[in-house]
């Protein structure tokens, strides 16, 4: 273990420890990891004490804190799915900046459909000053909820029109990406097993998917596509509902339905890539354990969690932060489970 780290476990990090590491006084530093707007401090300086923090597991002493402002100094997390890779990327950017912040994070699951209450009772109960929320509801569903929890919040991974603040991932284009590479292949009968009926993400992507056949001059076909949802059962069952229709590609709206859709090209006799090429958006350790292992695009969920999170504890201390652009792509990342088209 180096110096340092053994320096970090034996005594914890302190606010001068951040100050020192970051070359600025105590008073911003202070300011910064408090998220007081009161006073002006530039964008680099900002995220250079942030990062500081987080490097140095800087924990803040937010009792004391709570104790003098009256508030909880602890945020509230919703995601729809525990056992999705995106979410469980999303919670730990969330984490590693509420922490850095003076923030607790608290992770409320919640699935589609759920009763309208969930999200209110998470800021009632547990008094969260704050809500970063991903849903997969209906707008009018989570419309009424976040005005019932009557706290700022922050989207994750969605709109809500009229809502101040999302953090969105640009999907259409990392489709666009998957696409171009499974052409580049050669192949032409791409199939798309798209997210959930009527979502912003599984309209963005699959707005991507028909970008990156337009460019190939591959006209657009509906048979083509099937709702997968974001399980892995609905990969499943979206897989066998194209077979018929021969593709000699797939592109998966996400990493959880691509799993479902390979398991079922096993189970009926089909070969990936030697029959099949697929594809899926988002990567994690799980698209290597996959056989054969999943060709994806990765995706700053990570990222996204951190920005939500930063963005509200900011709108917490009274600021009033931009929106910010949909976060773009990361690189395709080719891996067994695509090849050439089939001759």
């Amino acid at each position: 273990m180096a110096r340092q780290d053994q320096q970090r476990l034996a005594s914890p990090a302190t606010l001068a420890d951040v100050a020192r590491v970051a070359g600025v006084d105590m008073s911003t530093a202070s300011r910064v990891l408090r998220g007081d707007s009161a006073q002006r401090v530039r964008e680099e300086t900002r995220d250079r004490i942030i990062k500081v923090a987080e490097e140095l597991a800087y924990r803040p002493n937010s009792l004391a804190r709570g104790l003098r402002t009256a508030r909880t100094y602890t945020l509230g997390m919703v995601v729809p799915q525990l056992d999705n890779p995106v979410f469980a990327a999303a919670i730990r950017g969330a984490e590693l900046a509420a922490t850095a912040l003076g923030y607790s994070l608290l992770i409320s699951h919640r699935e589609p459909g759920a009763t309208a209450t969930t999200i209110a009772k998470l800021s009632q109960t547990n008094r969260v000053d704050g809500l970063l929320v991903a849903s997969l509801d209906d707008d009018a569903v989570l419309r009424t909820d976040l005005a019932a929890a009557q706290v700022p919040f922050v989207l994750m991974n969605r709109v809500l029109p009229g809502a101040p603040l999302s953090v969105v991932l640009d999907s259409r284009a990392a489709a666009r990406k998957a696409v171009d590479h499974l052409v580049g292949l050669g192949h032409r009968r791409i199939a798309h097993l798209a997210g959930r009926d009527q979502g912003f993400n599984a309209a963005q992507r699959l707005e991507g998917y028909r970008d990156g056949l337009a460019a190939a001059g591959i006209g657009f076909d509906e048979a083509l596509v099937a709702i997968a949802g974001y399980t892995a059962e609905g990969g499943a069952e979206a897989m066998r509902q194209l077979m018929p229709q021969k593709p000699t590609a797939v592109l998966a709206a996400t990493l959880v339905s691509a799993a479902g859709a390979m398991s079922e090209l096993h189970a009926a006799g089909w070969r990936i890539p030697q029959d099949i090429s697929v594809a899926g958006l988002h990567d994690a350790p799980v698209a290597r354990l996959l056989y054969p292992s999943l060709t994806t695009v990765m995706m700053p969920t990570e990222e996204m969690g951190r920005l939500a999170a930063t963005l509200l504890v900011r709108r917490l201390a009274g600021e009033h932060p931009v929106p910010v652009p949909p976060l773009p792509p990361g690189a395709l990342i080719a891996r067994a489970s695509t090849g050439p088209v089939p001759r």
